[in-house]
């Protein structure tokens, strides 16, 4: 139930993490409401719209940007709008928040974070790792000393179905994919700054798509300058389900997060243990995608700064820029020398 003084929030893009993005706005957050929804797509904002009920349904991204009742806005569309997008809504004077990657550049990257820095608008990106609890407990053990110098870190991604090889553009496995692990793995090792990378990038999953650009397998190692090593690695094909996991190996102990079950059971039988899998992100990461926008949602009332912010979307941009050169020219990269 909302109230007349509830935060008034726009969505752009209606597709399938706008529509949960809506959900939660329209349902799940006390004192947030869902304003209006853009998507250029014919009927894609006003089927959302009617299924959630209240709200205004725009065809063209610029109304809604104009309109006086949204006060933030929530950028769901596809990865290379984003930056344009934050720039735009920073322009209208909107807080920001933007799903991952931000930008795809950093040329692209630079121009968003200075415009929301002129406008005076807070800007938030959607690394939803780090409102997991266990990705989120492991940061705070960490930073408390708890397991003592970082020495080995490892984030992993693994999505469970390569559906349309043909439909994903050259370099998302860096862009979109691995941009998680990257800064999961700052997240993981605080303070600390990537200086090198490493990356190896192949198409395993469907090599007759690797003429046409796709790699769809990645590994990717990473030095810091606290001399912490870690790995990167993804895969577009899962068939057991979705997986994500991390762990951080230190000199007083060792932290693992992570967990492809879908719920505690273990099935024991005479064709050895079975246990059902998670299948979709939405459903390993549901409290956390809830929880960041929860946390956007704060930081617009209270004028907080975001706790993950444009300098953090542009500082693994930089790591995935690397991992691009790097499977380019066969070698290590040094980030600086991209950065």
């Amino acid at each position: 139930m909302t109230t007349p003084h509830s935060l008034p929030i726009g969505l752009i893009g209606a597709g399938r993490m706008g529509s949960f993005h809506a959900e939660t706005l329209a349902r799940r957050l006390p004192g947030v409401r869902l304003a209006a929804i853009a998507d250029p797509a014919p009927g894609a904002a006003q089927g959302v719209g009617d299924r959630l009920g209240g709200t205004t349904a725009y065809t063209e991204i610029a109304e809604l940007l104009a309109d006086p009742g949204v006060e933030a806005v929530v950028i769901a569309t596809p990865a290379r709008t984003h930056a344009g997008l934050v720039e735009a809504a920073a322009r209208a004077g909107k807080a920001v928040y933007c799903e991952k990657p931000m930008a795809v550049t950093l040329e692209e990257a630079d121009r968003a974070i200075a415009a929301v820095a002129d406008a005076g608008v807070p800007l938030q990106v959607g690394f939803n790792r780090r409102y997991d609890t266990g990705f989120h407990a492991a940061h705070e053990k960490v930073r408390a000393g708890a397991i003592g110098t970082p020495q080995l870190l490892r984030s992993l991604t693994r999505d469970p179905k390569l559906a349309d090889p043909g439909r994903i553009p050259p370099w998302t496995i860096f862009l979109e994919t691995l941009i998680h692990d990257f800064d999961t793995l700052r997240y993981l090792n605080p303070g600390a700054t990537p200086v090198e990378v490493f990356a190896f990038a192949d198409a395993l999953v469907r090599p007759d798509f690797k003429d046409r650009g796709l790699l769809d397998t990645a590994v990717v190692t990473i030095r810091f300058d606290n001399g912490a090593l870690a790995t990167a690695e993804a895969n577009f094909q899962a068939v057991y389900g979705y997986d994500v996991r991390g762990e951080v190996f230190g000199s007083a102990g060792m932290l693992t997060m992570g967990d492809i079950r879908r719920g505690h059971l273990t099935a024991y039988g005479p064709d050895g243990t079975a246990a059902e899998c998670v299948t979709y992100d939405q459903d390993l990461f549901h409290d956390a995608y809830v929880a960041e926008l929860a946390d956007f949602a704060e930081c617009v009332r209270t004028g907080r700064a975001p706790s993950v912010t444009g300098q953090d979307a542009r500082a693994a941009l930089s790591v995935a820029l690397a991992a691009i050169q790097s499977v380019t020219t066969g070698g290590p990269v040094r980030v600086d020398d991209i950065a």
